[in-house]
């Protein structure tokens, strides 16, 4: 059975604790401050839309496909994006509240995290090569065996990153964050 398909339309101040959300196809649609804490997404699909001060917190997004999606100012606690359907899976995050999401394995190439709050989030075996993470708290961040190729520290806060176990070659980092790579050496650094 295919999804029904909703094309260019804004939707805001939707509540779905109050009235749920239609199970469709969106396609260049934006959302603007809507509650979707705890809703079931699964099997929804995301094209080119954009959320903005939406809280996604804690909701399936279990087969959920997100397509060119931009969040902004969005509280996004627990996700797990490792569940979503991988196929053309591209997103942008400025301004949003990610703390506890996994992004396990996820192929997350140039993926922009701005102004984000990271913290305990988990990139274990993720690709992130080109990504940027600007002005984003990484407190407790989990990078193991993840791919940080040429991604872009400089201006991140209170990352933990081991050299040993990721992919770091052409990655950039401001000379403050240079402990962020030493943590596992148990050194002091004045």
């Amino acid at each position: 059975m295919n999804n029904l398909y909703i094309q260019d339309q804004s939707f805001s101040g939707i509540d779905s604790s109050k009235s749920a959300i239609k199970l469709a196809d969106y396609d260049n649609c934006k959302f603007i401050n809507c509650n979707f804490s705890e809703t079931d997404l699964s099997k929804f699909t995301f094209i080119d839309c954009e959320f903005e001060s939406c809280n996604l917190s804690t909701a399936n997004i279990s087969s959920t496909s997100f397509q060119d999606v931009k969040f902004s100012n969005c509280k996004m606690l627990g996700l797990h994006f490792e569940d979503c359907n991988l196929f053309l899976l591209n997103m942008s995050f400025h301004h949003c509240i990610l703390n506890l999401c996994s992004f396990y394995k996820l192929k997350l190439k140039e993926c922009n995290f701005i102004n984000c709050s990271l913290q305990e989030a988990d990139f274990t075996e993720a690709d992130l090569s080109g990504a940027a993470f600007h002005n984003s708290n990484l407190t407790g961040a989990r990078f193991d065996h993840t791919n940080l190729e040429k991604a872009d520290f400089r201006s991140a806060m209170q990352y933990s990153v081991n050299p040993s176990i990721n992919k770091i070659k052409k990655a950039k980092f401001s000379i403050d964050g240079i402990k962020g790579l030493l943590d596992q050496y148990d050194i002091i650094i004045e």
